[in-house]
């Protein structure tokens, strides 16, 4: 009871110290004009007489902007406009235009990422940062995206919260750097500011590792691109010591092995001293491309379907480092701070899952510095308010957000309707608030990876993404029910040029595929190959979800692709054969992604991400990184 109080009494101090903009409330002026109808909602919001109206003769003028990066931002904004404002850098705004105001002083009024919207003979953005800047240009959009008309007002907006995310394993599977690029565009709109990736880098320190499920070196850094663009910090992760197996397949001398022998190939064995020098290479790697400033470790579920008793050699080596009080937890433990001090030598801050915080290392305490983020509870993991309490970072991760393929769907109306926030996680709902509690996000997983397409997962993360920043920017809830709100959303859409994509290039219908002299066509055992001449066909049909199925005219089958070794339910290899099977509607195997450039086509399958090919010893068609191109011919 005691112990309850502390904790009380420290998470109120918490409380007390928050930053100005966490603890106002959102304010509508008595003024005749009802708040704007944006996501995420404006904070403050003052009503005015009359409206502005956009022009075509209307500039985007740029007023203090010192740094290249507003001035880009401000380039692709008048694009945003549909081309009714060009960028001007006079000082003299006219009736109609568009302002973008930086100024630096303002940063303890308006923090990092807040704004000031002012909405009279002109509309003008005023903010401390090129991130505020761009931040109310999204709101702009939003205002002026029916007829280029907006209410007069006055707001100050402002984040509840430093910390607003979207997760994405990209672990097994390979999701594609466009899907990325859309999501961030999606984000950006609604003033998401963090995106986790769980993904692996094709490593040269450790070819080994490089079987599929890897992005190049030229994707990240694509990636990290787009990022910028869009104000996104990236936080990568390479999951660690658990959830390995990604890496050590080919390393059973890093395996962890339990008291039988038994290797376990997701696990890591951190009783050796070279595990770690793997583990920090991986990641030091990783970081030349990802350059961002925070890495991920995971240290989730190392033990999961098991127990350190099963593992004798944690404990022995644990005794050994520590003394006889020392349990395995205490190795695990400084194996995650040894980490933290590693990425924090390079100026680096680390983050972690919160579920192997047991409480049972009773030895070595974890860094403070680490910032945990809280998906799971119960048990006896440690309490988000133990957590705060303790002056920890922490963000809310939990269940309750979670988009699994092939598994647990967010309840995205019931948690609106309940009135979910950023105090309420897993284990219970905190009473009041903390200056150390970050923020939240929503987490994308694949549990299986032939049960939905990404273009699917795109459809179904439109709500959740949009439920999120409204509950982490803090404004008032936009309408009384998630019917209303769902209404709202679906009018505004997503950010201009999202939808930019042309997902069926080719009209349905019959088509000889041919490479060169070779057809595609059906193969012994019901495989597919490229063979020289022959008149085989195709019927491409495209899919609802973007995609389409191929079905060959001479045996009525779909081309699939199920053989060979399967992660998390399909094949997902380079080198997988792709086949013939009996077509079905609801077989995500069997959808395939069409991509045109200079007169050729090339076959993606929608899982793998990976594309048809010739295997040069027999002419199979198999799957693998680069791409055959097709020609389709009329048949």
């Amino acid at each position: 009871m005691a112990r309850r109080r502390t904790i009380g009494a420290v998470v109120t101090a918490l409380a007390a110290a928050l930053l100005p903009w966490q603890s106002a409330a959102a304010q509508t002026g008595s003024a005749s004009s009802a708040p704007p109808e944006v996501l995420p909602t404006l904070r403050q919001w003052h009503g005015g007489q009359g409206e502005f109206r956009l022009t075509d003769r209307a500039r985007i003028v740029l007023s203090g902007v010192r740094d290249s990066r507003t001035a880009a931002d401000a380039g692709r904004f008048a694009g945003e406009l549909a081309g009714k404002a060009s960028v001007s850098r006079s000082r003299a705004a006219r009736s109609g235009d568009i302002v973008l105001r930086q100024d630096p002083s303002l940063k303890g009024e308006l923090g990092a990422e807040g704004y000031r919207l002012d909405i009279g003979d002109r509309l003008t953005v005023t903010a401390a940062s090129s991130t505020g800047v761009f931040y109310g240009s999204r709101t702009v959009l939003q205002l002026l995206n029916d007829d280029g008309r907006a209410a007069r007002g006055s707001a100050t907006d402002v984040p509840a919260y430093r910390e607003r995310g979207v997760g994405v394993c990209a672990c097994y599977i390979n999701v594609s750097t466009q899907w990325f690029e859309r999501l961030m565009k999606d984000m950006a709109s609604q003033k998401l500011n963090q995106l986790w990736i769980e993904a692996k880098v094709k490593s040269d320190t450790d070819p080994a590792s490089a079987f599929w499920g890897y992005y190049t070196k030229a994707q990240v850094r694509t990636l990290v691109a787009t990022a910028r663009k869009y104000h996104i910090e990236l936080v990568p992760e390479i999951n660690s010591p658990g959830h390995m197996d990604p890496y050590l397949e080919n390393h059973p001398e890093l395996q962890l092995r339990d008291k039988n022998g038994v290797a376990s190939p997701t696990r890591l064995d951190i009783s050796r001293p070279e595990a770690l020098a793997y583990y920090t290479s991986m990641v030091d790697e990783a970081l030349k491309v990802w350059d961002s400033h925070s890495w991920h470790m995971g240290a989730d579920e190392y033990m999961i379907g098991s127990s350190y008793p099963d593992y004798p050699q944690l404990q022995t080596a644990a005794t050994a480092k520590f003394g006889a009080a020392a349990t395995p937890d205490d190795l695990f433990t400084d194996f995650i701070n040894q980490v933290d001090a590693h990425v924090k030598a390079d100026g680096r801050s680390l983050r972690i899952w919160n579920d192997g915080l047991t409480g049972h290392n009773s030895v070595v305490p974890l860094n403070r510095d680490i910032t945990v983020e809280h998906w799971l509870g119960g048990g006896s993991i440690q309490q988000p308010s133990s957590l705060l309490a303790e002056g920890r970072p922490v963000m809310n991760s939990a269940y309750s957000l979670y988009l699994i393929r092939g598994g647990f769907k967010m309840q995205t109306q019931k948690l609106y309707e309940s009135g979910w926030t950023p105090l309420s996680f897993e284990s219970g709902t905190l009473t009041e608030g903390a200056a150390n509690l970050t923020g939240a996000k929503i987490s994308l997983w694949p549990d299986s990876a032939a049960a939905e397409t990404e273009n699917e997962v795109e459809a179904e993360a439109f709500m959740p993404v949009r439920f999120l920043a409204q509950a982490t920017w803090g404004g008032p809830k936009p309408s009384p029910t998630y019917a209303g709100f769902e209404a709202l959303a679906r009018k505004l859409g997503h950010a201009p040029g999202w939808a930019n994509t042309d997902r069926a290039p080719l009209a349905d219908g019959t088509y000889r595929l041919t490479a060169g002299a070779k057809v595609l066509a059906p193969a012994a055992d019901a495989g597919v190959s490229l063979a020289g001449g022959g008149s085989a066909s195709w019927t491409l049909t495209a899919t609802t979800d973007g995609y389409y199925t191929v079905r060959s005219t001479e045996t009525g089958q779909c081309l699939d692709v199920v053989r060979g070794k399967k992660y998390l339910g399909a094949p997902l290899e380079v080198g997988a054969e792709i086949s013939l099977g009996s077509c079905s509607a609801t077989s995500r195997t069997q959808r395939w992604q069409l991509d045109t450039g200079a007169g050729a086509t090339s076959l993606r399958n929608a899982f793998s991400q990976l594309h048809l090919t010739e295997r040069a010893s027999d002419g199979a068609a198999v799957q693998t990184t680069g791409a055959t191109p097709l020609r389709a011919h009329s048949a």
